[in-house]
Order: structure tokens, then C-alpha cells, then sequence
């Protein structure tokens, strides 16, 4: 192996711990962010009444437009839509960096580090597909919820402005 060579093993060795952290912090929001899902689904069953947060949003900022709403539309689910597309990714690099040592390890004969190496691979692959179908899903219903959340007060709020000058056009 040349310098070059060494350098870039060494820099792909450094970020396998920051990588594997980052799943599990991916994989923790997931399960946090279904647990809230099912909680709104909840509220929606039985009260027939759900969390508003464009609604609520709108109360603490009535000056605020229709794009200022979908602005906050997006902050709200981009943290579901980064989770769902960056896991994948970050799951492919936790699988190709124990690659190299599991290689080595068969070029040596040493069935030990193939195991270890390939136990680190597979399992952060697994952990990073399931953050990302799990935040999939959720920011699907999200999505939909908030869009018609969205709709109904949009609705609102035209009627809101056409409705003085209907009443003048009666006069």
C-alpha cells in the first residue's frame, strides 16, 4: 500500500465511529418520531380532534402569509425527510468501511475479523434501512395531515378576506 493508499484508509477508519453514532441517533429519532405518530393517531381517534401546529402556529403569528405557513410546513418534516434520504447513505458507508479489514482478514485466514468486520457492516446497514423506512412512512402520513391541515386554513383565510367584500357588495 502506498502513502495515498494509507491516507485514505485511515481517514475511511476515523469516520466509522462519528458514522455508527449518527445511526443510532437516526434510528432513536425514528422510533421517537412513530411513537409520536401513533399518539397523534391516537388523538385522532379518540377525541376526533388532532394537534394542530400550522393552526397554532398561526395564532402566534397572525401577521404571518400563506408562504410563511408553508415555510414552517417544511421545517417541520424536513427533519423526517433528511433522516429518511442521509440513512441510507450513512448506512452504505458503515457497510463499506469494515469491508477493507474483513478482505485483509480473508487474505490472513482469520475467520475472527471476517466475523467482526461483517457483524459491524451488516448491522449498520440494518439500522440505517429500518431509520429510514420507518421516518418514510411517518413523514408520508405527516405529510398528508399537515397538507390538509394546511388547505383548511388556506380555505379559511381566503373566506376571511372575500367575506367584507361580499357584505359590502350586498349594501
Amino acid at each position: 500500500m502506498n502513502a495515498l493508499e494509507s491516507f485514505l484508509y485511515e481517514i475511511s477508519k476515523f469516520f466509522l465511529m462519528p458514522v455508527l453514532v449518527v445511526l443510532c441517533a437516526m434510528f432513536l429519532f425514528a422510533l421517537f418520531a412513530a411513537g409520536m405518530l401513533l399518539f397523534d393517531m391516537a388523538l385522532r381517534a379518540g377525541r376526533g380532534q388532532a394537534r394542530q401546529p400550522l393552526v397554532q402556529y398561526r395564532r402566534r403569528h397572525p401577521q404571518a402569509n400563506a408562504e410563511a405557513v408553508e415555510l414552517y410546513l417544511l421545517k417541520l418534516l424536513e427533519p423526517l425527510r433528511v433522516t429518511s434520504r442521509v440513512a441510507p447513505m450513512l448506512g452504505l458507508v458503515a457497510t463499506m468501511i469494515p469491508m477493507g479489514p474483513a478482505l485483509v482478514a480473508v487474505s490472513s485466514g482469520n475467520a475472527q475479523g471476517i466475523a467482526q468486520n461483517l457483524v459491524v457492516a451488516f448491522s449498520a446497514v440494518i439500522v440505517a434501512l429500518l431509520a429510514a423506512a420507518i421516518t418514510y412512512v411517518v413523514l408520508s402520513v405527516r405529510r398528508r395531515w399537515l397538507l390538509a391541515e394546511l388547505n383548511t386554513l388556506l380555505n379559511g383565510q381566503a373566506h376571511e378576506h372575500l367575506a367584507p367584500a361580499l357584505e359590502a357588495g350586498r349594501g
